[in-house]
């Protein structure tokens, strides 16, 4: 067998409609999120980043201080607002240790993780200091 020639591997199967759809509303909150930001002054540095550890939705800048955003879209505000897990805020602070040692900048002198809740026909809703990282 030369190096070309590898096994074969059975077809990965398409995602479910619904994995699609979330993924579609997921993508449209994010975008929606990243312009609020913007609006409110913020420099998007990257959306969707992953690491090994987790995946970061949006980090922003605004003059010194960094922020490790999580996006969450449900069908209220309020939905959105219980459905970040003591388990995803774990993950987005590991993450947020590789970003950090991948991205060194002296110029940051505040470290915040926010939420953005997003739902259909709300503005949505930005809430700093929303967890710690512990």
């Amino acid at each position: 067998m030369t190096q070309t020639d590898q096994p074969s591997r059975p077809p990965k199967p398409a995602p479910r409609p619904e994995r699609q759809a979330a993924f579609r509303v997921g993508i449209s909150a994010e975008s929606r999120a990243a312009a609020f930001l913007i609006a409110k002054g913020f420099r998007i540095l990257a959306r969707r980043w992953r690491s090994a550890l987790g995946e970061i939705d949006i980090v922003a800048r605004r003059r010194h201080l960094l922020v490790f955003a999580e996006v969450k879209a449900r069908a209220s505000l309020d939905e959105a607002a219980e459905s970040v897990s003591d388990r995803q805020r774990r993950r987005i602070a590991a993450a947020a240790e590789i970003w950090l040692a991948a991205n060194p900048d002296k110029t940051i002198r505040d470290i915040r993780f926010d939420a953005i809740l997003v739902a259909p026909g709300k503005i949505p809703r930005h809430i700093p200091a929303a967890f710690e990282a512990n």
